[in-house]
């Protein structure tokens, strides 16, 4: 038993991130060196109601506080004793969506998730309006459509939020969020750290020839940067937390932000020339800019870090999904021969195996489209894998082809901002779960990209590890000390991470695939209208 985090704990300085991702509630309880010293789960899914991908209000509190119980547990296993305070605690989720209100609080349509894509009518036109891309999973895209559908809820409007603005209203009082999170819901201005002003203007006008009159101002939350409080945890908001009673009101609360802030943060890339990969189920890469792009690209999103700069991001629905299904295929194939093989000893071993391949994939090609990709120009997606009677059909291919293929749609993105816009960046972080067998999915991010890629170990940690720390920031930070400079002093100084450069074999033979890739999504685009 550790004396010391037990003392930590008890005498209430320990603070608590807690993130919604799309599959997982996880909490992280953080020490004072920012280190993980216990956590708590809670696994949940969306369900598909009305043809609407959405988290029912009962299952966001019963997994919140399921989730809490047991990290109580792990603090009670581990250190014997109980949280009744905290020095700070910051919530966040999956970002996007839409989750609208009416006057009286009470939720007027289910909640519209990220995943949801009804909205590409708002996008396209929200886009042209404001000459800066709007993507379909954004709120004001969401508002839009209602109103372009004429839904009869849309008059009723007084607030509108996203999962984690709506759990820092329930827990503070305050309808708040991260800048980084805010701009999943609207443009910001970089300059003022808020909504575009300008932007706001043109949307009322274009809402009110519809028929609306709305003030934005008055639906969105509030913004505020990293270090900003957001409000303080309620008595209501303790009870909803810790169904216990044991949690104490009054600890202050972090900016709510998006899982895309808390992953910048969960790796050391906030700082512009930076930038991070998250590669699991599906994979987005962002990049923080040191200015802005020379136009629009429906390629590219734009948001920011949690302090405010200006971050592009390139977001791909596919990445794992075909992988996993063919890992599956080998592990049936070793219970029919009755083989004592792990699942996790088959990815490592088919993973490292892929690394014998060649650096071009012996002339194969495959697409792991398990849905569409906007990026390549798919509304829907068809897994494929093909080759000529020439291919050099090996083993080693077939998995290092599968590997580069759920990579190509991150790297026909990060090409527009390197090769189009001249993009310059120091480094490229990655985490997920591509990375976990080491020397091969970031040797191939690496070569994907032509940029040297780190992955750190306490990056599994994830969003909730991001939030605590953001939390930290709020509570630790010196005067006029930047979140880039309080994760390099105090959580990073001795964690730079395990880096790999691009090899030039293994860079040419990723151009010559994604060549190959590019002519052939003529194949995936009929395979989609005949299957």
């Amino acid at each position: 038993m550790n004396v010391d985090l037990k003392t930590y704990i008890e005498s209430g300085k320990a603070v608590l991130g807690i993130e919604f991702g799309s599959t997982r509630i996880k909490a992280v309880l953080i020490g004072q060196n920012k280190e993980p010293i216990a956590s708590g789960s809670y696994t949940w899914e969306n369900q598909l109601v009305d043809h609407i991908w959405t988290y029912s209000l009962d299952s966001i509190w019963n997994g919140l506080q399921k989730c809490y119980l047991d990290l109580l547990d792990d603090v009670k296993k581990k250190y014997d004793c109980k949280i009744k305070k905290l020095g700070a605690i910051g919530f966040s989720a999956m970002m996007h969506g839409y989750m609208a209100f009416d006057e009286d609080g009470n939720l007027l349509v289910p909640f519209r998730t990220w995943r949801n894509t009804i909205t590409q009518e708002a996008s396209e036109r929200l886009t042209e309006l404001f000459d800066f891309h709007i993507p379909q999973r954004w709120s004001i895209a969401h508002l839009y459509q209602a109103m372009l559908n004429k839904e009869e809820h849309v008059g009723k409007i007084k607030s509108l939020l996203t999962l984690a603005g709506y759990i820092n209203w329930k827990m503070t009082g305050k309808k708040v969020v991260g800048v980084g999170e805010a701009s999943g819901m609207f443009p910001i201005d970089i300059k003022t750290c808020d909504y575009n002003e300008e932007m706001i203007t043109k949307f009322e006008k274009k809402a009110q020839e519809k028929g609306y009159e709305v003030s934005l101002r008055s639906l969105l939350p509030k913004v505020a940067c990293a270090g900003e409080m957001a409000g303080q945890l309620t008595k209501e908001g303790a009870a909803k937390l810790d169904v216990t009673g044991e949690l104490e009101a009054g600890i202050p609360v972090a900016p709510a932000e998006g899982d895309a802030g808390t992953g910048m943060v969960a790796t050391n890339s906030v700082r512009p020339r930076t930038g991070n990969v998250s590669a699991g189920t599906s994979v987005f890469g962002m990049v923080v800019l040191e200015k802005e792009l020379s136009k629009v690209y429906d390629a590219i999103d734009l948001v920011t870090t949690p302090s405010g700069d200006l971050v592009a991001m390139v977001h791909c629905n596919n990445c794992t999904s075909d992988l996993n299904a063919w890992i599956n295929i080998f592990k049936e194939f070793t219970k029919l021969f009755k083989m004592d093989i792990s699942t996790d000893e088959l990815y490592k071993k088919l993973y490292k195996n892929a690394m014998n391949g060649d650096a071009d994939c012996g002339d194969l090609v495959a697409y792991n489209y398990f849905s569409g990709e906007h990026i390549t120009g798919f509304e829907e997606g068809r897994p494929l894998f093909v080759r000529t009677p020439e291919s050099k059909f090996t083993l080693a291919n077939f998995m290092r082809t599968n590997l580069y293929a759920s990579l190509s749609v991150l790297k026909t993105g990060f090409d527009i901002l390197f090769k189009q816009e001249g993009v310059q960046i120091d480094k490229i972080y990655g985490h997920g779960g591509l990375f976990k067998t080491k020397g091969v999915g970031q040797n191939i991010l690496a070569a994907a990209l032509n940029t040297p890629v780190s992955v750190m170990e306490t990056a599994g940690e994830g969003g909730a590890w991001g939030m605590a720390l953001l939390a930290s920031y709020l509570i630790d930070k010196k005067e006029h000390q930047s979140l880039a400079d309080y994760l390099k002093d105090e959580v990073y100084k001795n964690n730079i991470g395990i880096e790999v450069l691009p090899e030039k074999k293994d860079v040419d033979g990723f151009n010559m695939y994604i060549d190959r890739y590019t002519k052939g999504l003529e194949i995936e685009r009929a395979a989609v209208g005949v299957l």
